[in-house]
C-alpha cells in the first residue's frame, strides 16, 4: 500500500486546497456576520436617537406647557392683585389711629407679606441643629469613619 511519493504530495496539495477553501469560506461567514452585526448596532443607534430625540420633544412641550401655564398664573394673580387693591381703596376710607391694627399692615400686600415673616435670627445667635442638616450628613460621615476604623483594628 505504498504509494507514490508523487501521488501522495498530489493528494496533499488537493486537501490543503480543501483547507484553504473552507478558511475562505469560514472567513466570509464571519464577514457577513460582523457586518450584520454592524448593521444592527447601527439600526439600534438609530433607534436610541429617535427616543432620544422624542423625548427631548417631549421634554421641550412640557416645558413650554409649564411657561404657559406660569404665565397664565402670572396675569391671574396680577388680576387678582389688581382687583384686591382696587377694592381695598374703594373700602378704605379715612385711616384714623384707632383704625390701623398694627404698622406695616394697610391695603399694601407687600406689607402684610412683610408683617407677616419671622423675624431674623439674630446676629449672634447660633441656629438649632433643624436648621442646618449638614450636622447630621457631617455626624454620619465621623461615626461611619469611626466604625471603619474601629472595625480595622478587630480585624487585624
Amino acid at each position: 500500500m505504498s504509494q507514490d511519493p508523487e501521488q501522495q504530495r498530489a493528494e496533499s496539495e488537493a486537501r490543503g486546497a480543501e483547507l484553504r477553501e473552507e478558511l475562505a469560506i469560514t472567513d466570509l461567514r464571519r464577514a457577513e456576520e460582523e457586518e450584520a452585526k454592524a448593521e444592527e448596532a447601527i439600526a439600534e443607534a438609530q433607534q436610541d436617537e429617535s427616543k432620544k430625540e422624542r423625548k427631548r420633544r417631549e421634554a421641550e412641550e412640557r416645558a413650554r406647557a409649564a411657561a404657559e401655564e406660569a404665565e397664565k398664573a402670572r396675569t391671574a394673580a396680577a388680576a387678582e392683585a389688581d382687583e384686591a387693591r382696587s377694592r381695598a381703596e374703594t373700602l378704605s376710607g379715612p385711616v384714623s389711629g384707632a383704625a390701623v391694627g398694627s404698622p406695616g399692615l394697610g391695603g399694601d400686600p407687600k406689607a402684610a407679606a412683610a408683617a407677616a415673616a419671622p423675624a431674623p435670627p439674630a446676629a449672634g445667635s447660633v441656629p438649632s441643629a433643624d436648621e442646618r442638616p449638614e450636622l447630621y450628613v457631617a455626624a454620619a460621615f465621623a461615626g461611619a469613619f469611626l466604625f471603619a476604623r474601629i472595625l480595622k483594628k478587630i480585624a487585624e
